[in-house]
């Protein structure tokens, strides 16, 4: 076999494959062997049909149809590995010539991941938002702690902002009660913003066995997104009594004896996630700037796809479970169609960019991925998917999604590596060191473009 490579664009090319004919030999054993076991001719037992008689019968270019679109993978791969390409998705083949006892040749069109320079990124430098954690910063976590130790009890009043309600909910369009739309029992605390606009005014002033009709858009249900009549019955009224800030307190809600301690812990706390907020934030303004020093060509059709996939797990997955259309987000969103497609776009061709630029990196740093990354990564992201560990293994295996995410953390080690040769630096000018946030770097790396633009660029 003999192939050779012309180069269409940075992110195509095109293959001239010649195959000499005796190489087609096991194809069109195999060919001849198939067709033996799907047909039957008289006189002769199944499988046993000589192969002249399956030519007169059938004709020989059927055989060479058959023998062809099993030899061409094997072929097309040669030429691929012979030229040392990364193929991205399938390619477009046509056969320029196919001649019975003589030769094969054919072409293949194929997107390929484009070939980068990586320039030196040790120059980078980026700033950062400063760690403060002010002592407004900590009354505001221990009044939510406090919040959340809140009791109740029944009052005889009209209800207030901060009381807790129990109420019964009907809900009419044009008129008609929906099916769902009968709530009974339900506990809501007034002006906490978890139930429909509107509801707050209507309950407001209404003592226990009064009620209230009010118009309000459904954010879900049948009838979502149209404006129902809600009748609202009020069947308890009860104040909400948060516990005095104490020592006692302190020993109530944690494990500290003094609520001194307990405000230093929470000072730490939130020192932590600011230090992690400014970790994140330091990877992402240095792989902006990281992408700003390479040129990376897109392939078109691996853009349109990334766009669909993106656009797809949108409208049916993360909408869908909330009962929105694309139309009701984008107007929530205060966003345009237009807007919407332009910011799409954009986010793809950085997740692809993205992508190209770190498998790069990581093939010019040498990096590995060992058992226990791996085990790690898999860990958070079974956390964050809402499996327990051995799910979400099993799902990656039955996937076939391992090396996804082997890819997840070699991505993640090479943008630490430019993280760590980067000048990171906070708003006060203190120079930040990030050695010890190799976990949050990782993490922030993952994947940047969705899992179907990785499964086609893997390919």
């Amino acid at each position: 076999m003999k192939s050779a490579v012309e180069t269409l664009n940075p992110t195509r090319v095109r293959l001239t494959v010649e195959v000499p004919f005796e190489e087609l030999k096991d194809s069109l054993d195999a060919a001849y062997k198939k067709i033996n076991q799907q047909v039957t001719v008289k006189g002769f037992r199944k499988g046993k049909i000589p192969a002249r008689v399956i030519d007169q019968r059938f004709g020989r270019g059927a055989v060479l149809e058959e023998a062809v679109n099993d030899a061409l993978p094997k072929f097309y791969t040669e030429a691929v590995n012979d030229a040392e390409l990364s193929p991205l998705g399938q390619p477009e083949v046509d056969i320029t010539e196919l001649k019975d006892g003589e030769t094969l040749n054919f072409t293949a069109e194929v997107d390929v991941r484009p070939a980068l320079e990586i320039p030196d990124y040790s120059g980078i430098e980026v700033e950062v938002d400063a760690v403060e954690v002010t002592d407004e910063d900590v009354e505001k976590s221990v009044e939510q702690l406090r919040e959340r130790f809140a009791s109740t009890s029944p009052v005889e009043r009209a209800a207030e902002d901060g009381d807790v309600v129990t109420i019964d909910l009907e809900a009419k369009v044009d008129g008609e009660v929906l099916e769902d739309g009968i709530a009974n029992g339900v506990s809501y605390t007034i002006g906490s913003g978890e139930l429909l606009d509107g509801i707050d005014d209507a309950v407001k002033g209404l003592e226990a066995g009064g009620e209230a009709t009010f118009t309000s858009e459904l954010k879900g249900g049948s009838a979502a997104g149209k404006e129902a009549e809600v009748t609202v019955k009020v069947t308890q009224v009860a104040a909400r009594e948060l516990p005095e800030l104490d020592d006692d307190f302190a020993q109530l809600a944690s494990e500290f004896d003094t609520l001194d301690e307990l405000k230093a812990d929470s000072r730490k706390r939130l020192a932590n996630m600011k230090q992690y907020d400014q970790a994140t934030q330091a990877q992402e303004r240095v792989l902006e700037k990281l992408l700003e020093l390479v040129e990376v060509p897109v392939p078109e059709k691996l853009l349109e796809d990334e766009i669909n996939t993106r656009k797809h797990n949108l409208e049916h997955h993360q909408l869908g479970q909330m009962g929105l259309t694309l139309d009701k987000y984008l107007e929530i969103q205060g966003k345009t169609a237009e807007e919407f497609e332009t910011e799409t776009r954009e986010a793809a061709v950085k997740g692809i960019k993205t992508q190209f630029v770190l498998d790069e990196l990581v093939k010019k740093e040498n990096l590995n991925v060992n058992q226990e990354e791996l085990t790690e990564h898999l860990m958070r992201r079974a956390a964050s998917s809402g499996m327990s560990p051995d799910q979400f293994a099993q799902a990656v295996v039955e996937g076939g999604q391992v090396p996804l995410l082997v890819g997840e953390v070699a991505r993640g080690k090479a943008l630490a590596v430019v993280v760590e040769a980067a000048t990171v630096k906070d708003t006060n000018g203190e120079v930040i060191d990030l050695d010890d946030e190799e976990e949050e770097t990782e993490a922030a790396a993952e994947a940047p473009a969705s899992e179907a633009s990785e499964e086609t660029t893997e390919g």
